[in-house]
């Protein structure tokens, strides 16, 4: 039974991630950026302007809302979706990438990343659009949200649209247990085990009654505890990061040329070719930085939609530093990392160090910090992977309440701290695998809807553009729900 379902999962496994889905995430991201005229590219300084910029110089982007308001703040809704995003997907999936992919994989990885921008950006877009207000109070919105009550309200498509929006809420609920739970925390309890010592069963315990607290809060708490955790996770990492690269300065250009390289798979100095490939560089490539930035999944939307913003562009531009911060960023240091510390031969873009994953990180920060550089990255995966684990208990308990109900909410709750234990202490070969699959399904309806509905986010982009950028007094284009 267990082989049939292995041998199922690794079929649909194989047609999600492998060039039909790897090409429908592109194509998507292209057909965004074109049809909105690269707003990426073209108004980078506004959005950085209302985004980052706007945290230290307008106080409403970090204000938090009235305890009776079951809204979230601006920064909220993104440290809550970057906590789900920035995880191992930064450490193990950066350094999968160039294990199987060379080098020139972290190339591919920027251009899926400069492309997502603009998908993530169009989901959060329709997210805020098509929100509504649950009977607690809290906003809900997401991909079953646009795809039921956008996508659906075309002609004869109304029976597809809640078909679809059933689906993703239930390859969503999947997910949750799988990729946003037990692999998060199974990361954890291996690498405090292998670091500092500490039995599976301490750390499934201590996770557990940590998460309880905060998860049987609400969104409210989570945000909270997001809002101090993320910053304080990526300033550390950032800044470990930015230590180990500075001792190895004088390879960076070296690293850079050998990523350029391997991604057209150019001759070396020494002549040869840089090895893997193209097509293992760029399939690797795309693949984890999908992972990491979950741009296209038609996740971290759930949590935008929360925001107490009623312009849909404003939290859109969130969905385009989300990329930026966590792929251009986060990832991109951890490639300079490894590919600075000897790790990898520069010349011909072959692995030199048998680790793999964490352990090559890991082995990448003891270049500089000795031993203390396994712990160091122990630490990160332990922050990281949790934020990732609350993040994702947001996302499940949207999916939950959209098929099931407000009332029953608290049922997937517990289950889903429960549930850490178990990831915690057991083997989950099979649960990862599976985890991706579920993961890698919620892509296709909700890339249904975002392309579906693409004219929509169009029409209010421009007018936003028209309005904010070019100064033209215009009725502005809100969420359906404020109109």
């Amino acid at each position: 039974m267990i082989e049939a379902i292995v041998n199922v999962n690794n079929a649909v496994n194989g047609v999600v991630w492998g060039t039909f889905g790897i090409a429908l995430l592109l194509a998507a991201g292209i057909v965004m950026t074109v049809i909105n005229l690269g707003f990426q590219f073209k108004h980078i300084s506004h959005w950085i302007e209302k985004t980052i910029g706007a945290i230290f110089t307008d106080k409403h982007i970090t204000a938090h809302t009235a305890k009776e308001n079951k809204a979230i703040s601006q920064f909220q809704s993104l440290c809550t979706a970057m906590a789900a995003t920035i995880g191992t997907g930064n450490i193990v999936g950066v350094a999968t990438a160039i294990t199987l992919g060379g080098p020139g994989a972290i190339f591919w990885m920027w251009v899926m990343a400069f492309v997502g921008m603009m998908t993530n950006y169009s989901e959060n877009v329709l997210g805020i659009y098509f929100r509504q207000k649950g009977k607690s109070g809290e906003w809900r919105g997401g991909a079953m949200y646009y795809l039921r009550e956008g996508l659906g309200s075309y002609k004869g498509m109304k029976i597809v649209g809640v078909v679809l929006s059933v689906l993703f809420s239930v390859f969503c609920l999947m997910a949750s247990f799988g990729i946003g739970n037990m692999s998060q925390v199974n990361s954890i309890s291996s690498n405090m085990q292998s670091a500092f010592n500490i039995p599976t069963w301490v750390t499934g315990i201590a996770l557990m009654a940590i998460a309880a607290v905060v998860v049987l809060g609400g969104l409210k708490r989570v945000a909270i505890v997001t809002e101090k955790l993320v910053p304080f996770m990526a300033i550390l990492y950032i800044i470990g990061a930015l230590i180990v690269i500075a001792f190895n300065i004088g390879t960076v250009p070296s690293v850079f040329a050998s990523i350029f390289r391997g991604a057209f798979a150019a001759k070396s100095a020494t002549g040869g070719i840089v090895g893997y490939g193209v097509k293992s560089a760029l399939t690797w490539g795309f693949k984890r930085g999908a992972f990491s930035n979950e741009a296209g999944l038609g996740s971290s939307v759930m949590v935008h939609s929360s925001s107490n913003v009623k312009e849909p562009v404003q939290q859109g531009m969130w969905g385009i530093f989300e990329v930026f911060a966590d792929t251009i960023i986060v990832c991109t240091l951890t490639a300079l990392v490894v590919l600075s510390s000897g790790a990898v031969d520069l010349e011909s873009g072959h692995m030199i160090s048998t680790n793999a994953g964490a352990g090559l990180v890991g082995e990448a920060f003891s270049t500089v910090f000795g031993h203390y550089g396994q712990k160091f990255i122990a630490v990160a995966i332990l922050l990281f992977a949790f934020s990732t684990s609350l993040g994702w208990s947001h996302y499940g308990t949207t999916a939950w309440q959209y098929l099931f109900g407000e009332k029953t909410i608290v049922i997937y709750k517990v289950f889903f701290i429960v549930m850490i234990y178990f990831g915690c202490t057991m083997t989950l070969e099979l649960a990862w695998d599976l985890s991706d699959t579920f993961n890698g399904l919620m892509m296709i309806p909700n890339l249904i809807g975002v392309l579906s509905l693409s004219p929509l986010v169009m029409k209010i982009t421009r007018n936003y553009v028209h309005r904010e950028i070019k100064g033209k007094d215009i009725k502005p284009l809100l969420s359906a729900y404020e109109q």
